[in-house]
């Protein structure tokens, strides 16, 4: 009987440690990326060819690291870029902000995202910091920005 206990608990430490574990492997919600250098926004509208899922204003925020790859193209692992979807409202002819779609993450781990142009790519659900959207590992976000390979995958660009 004490055997069975003391082998069942092993069992557990391993299954409860491999979790942490695989958890602490994914890209981790970027708290307080609206502090970073904000590095462009614009806006998708009704019938451009990413509307669905990505109409809404768009903010895209880059940490230090991400910053200086903007600036001289290389970008060093460690960099980290957010993208911010927000839906939007015209109102008195205006366009303003409305709720949060989605927060995309790209990080720049040469060795560990080889597969995918070395970075990592994660989708975070409206305001939330844990429910993830991204369940193919990154291969549909890589797929997008394939065409950006002269540019290490990233659309933006700076600007002065």
């Amino acid at each position: 009987m004490k055997l069975k206990l003391v082998t069942m608990t092993a069992i557990l430490i391993l299954i409860f440690s491999s979790v942490s574990h695989a958890d602490g492997e994914k890209i981790p919600y970027p708290n307080d990326y609206r502090n970073w250098s904000h590095v462009k926004s614009m806006v998708i509208e009704p019938g451009h060819p990413l509307e669905n899922p990505f109409q809404g204003i768009h903010h895209v925020y880059g940490n230090e690291k991400a910053l200086q790859g903007l600036k001289n193209g290389n970008y060093l692992d460690g960099s980290v870029l957010v993208f911010d979807l927000l839906n939007y409202v015209e109102k008195n002819n205006t366009i303003q902000e409305g709720s949060r779609k989605l927060v995309g993450v790209m990080h720049k781990d040469a060795k560990k995202y080889a597969k995918t142009g070395g970075w990592g790519f994660e989708g975070f659900a409206a305001n939330s910091k844990t429910e993830r959207l991204t369940k193919d590992g990154g291969d549909s976000c890589f797929s997008c920005h394939s065409p950006q390979k002269s540019n290490d995958y990233v659309f933006s660009r700076f600007r002065d």
